[in-house]
């Protein structure tokens, strides 16, 4: 039947369409509902946007420091927003086509419009027009994502009070911002801005900057931004915003007292909240917790046939992980044997400059959960290649079980650390020891060294301090 389909996912981003694609592979017949563009939030107004615009804040920064490498730049270095901006879309449009391509490489139906589950388990897609066709699955994945969370004080209107979309299509680069919560949206988004000449003034809750990380990690990122000239305000909450006038007048309450903020734009980084509404999850009786889609190890619900990965269930809100939750869940639907993953080895990275990567306990946790460990950092200002790069910033920090010799976490802040932390998550799903990692040959001269160099000091073993 045209309308019958072994599996159809609803949504297509980084869980939906890897999921839809693993399926086909296994021989199913497949279907995917999106509503607007195809690769979900990730690949249109995430990941990768994101990082074109942080690819160009850093060729700006190269340009005002190049006579640090002996280059001379003559005249005044300058930038055109809107040019950065089309650029990112450029990229963001070329990686949707992507998925388009590979869903016909793999016979992956999409079906363009809004989905909803009805009572008997059909999917009805309405589309643009308003035109309604129901579809039958013996397998139904949600996979609907998330969105930027407004918070009452700070009601998101996309004009004044902005989330992450409109943050990556303003079409004028504000003179001030006042960015609210640095979790890595915030923190990239404050360099991105700042390094292209505006104003930022960054407002946490928590006690730190990048509150997830380990607290070297947190205090590191505060002194480099700091130096670099942007204010950054910790213990601090946003409790109103006015915009009434022609920019935003934030009322932040401190320990000190209240302090009046004032920007042409607020950004709201505050994390996001799962688009669980309209699916028809209620009349189905899936059951929820916090507003999250509750899940087993396999990512199925309460109800037969039902499945939800990604940011609409609890775990961290990360593309990768939806990606691989995706993945396993398909694997099961197929009766294969399916690895369960392990939460505690999923990267976080953090795409500002400079770079933040962590995977596995930090520190404190370890302690906290009765290991006794040993810690070892290598600071990249005794890196050869970090020196000849110009990128000395930051260190590597890695933690051992000090009894059997576990990879028990590693953080990194530096250039070039989102593509290294990979290399950690291989050594603790394959359970390498500290000695194992000292004793694999590293490249020279490479950033990557960092890691040999830091389980070495763990040990007493380092080399090069």
């Amino acid at each position: 039947m045209a309308n019958s389909y072994d599996l159809i996912v609803i949504g297509s981003g980084p869980g939906g369409y890897v999921a839809a694609i693993r399926a086909a592979q296994l021989g199913m017949k497949t279907a995917v509902v999106e509503r607007e563009n195809l690769g979900g939030i990730c690949l249109n107004w995430g990941c990768i946007p994101t990082k074109a615009l942080l690819k160009s804040a850093e060729v700006m920064e190269y340009v005002q420091h190049a006579k640090d490498y002996g280059i001379e730049v003559s005249g005044d270095v300058k930038h055109d927003f809107g040019a950065v901006v089309k650029r990112s879309r450029g990229v963001a449009d070329t990686m949707s086509k992507g998925i388009n391509f590979l869903f016909r490489k793999n016979k992956v139906d999409a079906l363009m419009g809004t989905g909803k589950v009805t009572p008997d388990k059909k999917v009805v897609v309405t589309d643009a027009e308003g035109k309604s066709t129901s579809y039958e699955a013996k397998h139904i994945i949600l996979a609907t994502g998330a969105r930027a969370r407004s918070l009452p004080a700070m009601p998101i209107d996309g004009e004044k009070i902005i989330g992450y979309r409109e943050a990556m299509t303003l079409k004028k680069q504000p003179k001030s911002m006042i960015i609210v919560g640095s979790g890595a949206i915030g923190m990239e988004f404050a360099y991105f801005y700042h390094s292209m000449g505006t104003k930022v003034t960054v407002v946490e809750y928590m006690d730190r900057i990048l509150p997830r990380e380990d607290d070297e990690i947190s205090t590191q990122m505060a002194r480099i931004y700091k130096k670099k000239g942007m204010k950054i305000m910790t213990s601090a909450e946003v409790t109103a915003a006015d915009v009434s006038g022609d920019g935003v007048i934030a009322t932040v309450k401190t320990k000190k007292g209240e302090e009046k903020l004032e920007a042409d734009i607020l950004l709201s980084a505050v994390g996001v909240v799962a688009n669980t509404e309209n699916l028809g999850l209620g009349n189905l009786g899936i059951k929820t917790e916090r507003g999250l889609v509750v899940v087993d190890e396999f990512y199925r619900t309460n109800v037969p046939g039902i499945y939800a990965i990604g940011d609409m269930t609890p775990g961290p809100a990360l593309a990768h992980t939806a990606s691989h939750e995706g993945i396993v869940c398909v694997e099961k639907i197929a009766g294969m044997d399916a690895e369960a993953i392990d939460y505690n080895n999923i990267p976080s990275c953090t795409y500002a400059q400079p770079e933040v990567a962590s995977v596995g306990y930090t520190e404190k946790a370890a302690k906290e959960a009765g290991y006794e460990v040993k810690v070892g950092k290598f600071p990249f200002s005794a890196s050869g290649k970090a020196t000849a790069s110009g990128k000395k910033d930051g260190f590597v920090k890695v933690i051992f079980d000090a009894k059997y010799g576990e990879f028990l976490g590693a953080h990194m802040i530096g250039a070039n650390v989102t593509d290294m932390i990979a290399e950690v998550v291989i050594a603790r799903k394959l359970e390498t020891t500290g000695h194992e990692v000292i004793n694999a040959v590293h490249p020279h001269p490479t950033m990557s060294e960092a890691v040999m160099e830091a389980a070495a000091a763990a040990y007493g073993e380092v080399i090069h301090l």
